[in-house]
């Protein structure tokens, strides 16, 4: 059975960085499209990032800041840079329609 795994979050102050990271277990082949959401206390779950084929894309609010990468034992990363408060969220990555259990995030003005 496939699990996605969230790691990295934590409290920082606005203006400092992240690094979420997603490890995979499970007999994968390989690994197409990958992406990370979050969602907000009170709010929907949004797409903030994907990678496909290296190819990337980026929600317009994190355009910039956050860049999504992916090594060769199928993690996935989101580097968050300048954070701001309305980042905070609990994050969460996705592949396959599986999502993991999500990593809090949580910024500070």
């Amino acid at each position: 059975q496939v699990q996605l795994i969230e790691s990295g979050g934590g409290l920082v102050q606005a203006g400092g960085s992240l690094r979420l990271s997603c490890a995979v277990s499970g007999n994968i082949v390989s690994i197409d499209a990958m992406a990370w959401y979050r969602q907000a206390p009170g709010k929907q779950r949004e797409l903030v990032a994907t990678i496909t084929s290296g190819i990337t894309r980026y929600a317009d609010s994190v355009k910039g800041r956050f860049t999504i990468s992916r090594d060769n034992t199928k993690a996935t990363y989101l580097q968050m840079n300048s954070l701001k408060p309305e980042d905070t969220a609990v994050y969460y990555c996705w592949w396959r329609g599986i999502w993991g259990q999500g990593t809090q995030v949580t910024v500070s003005s």
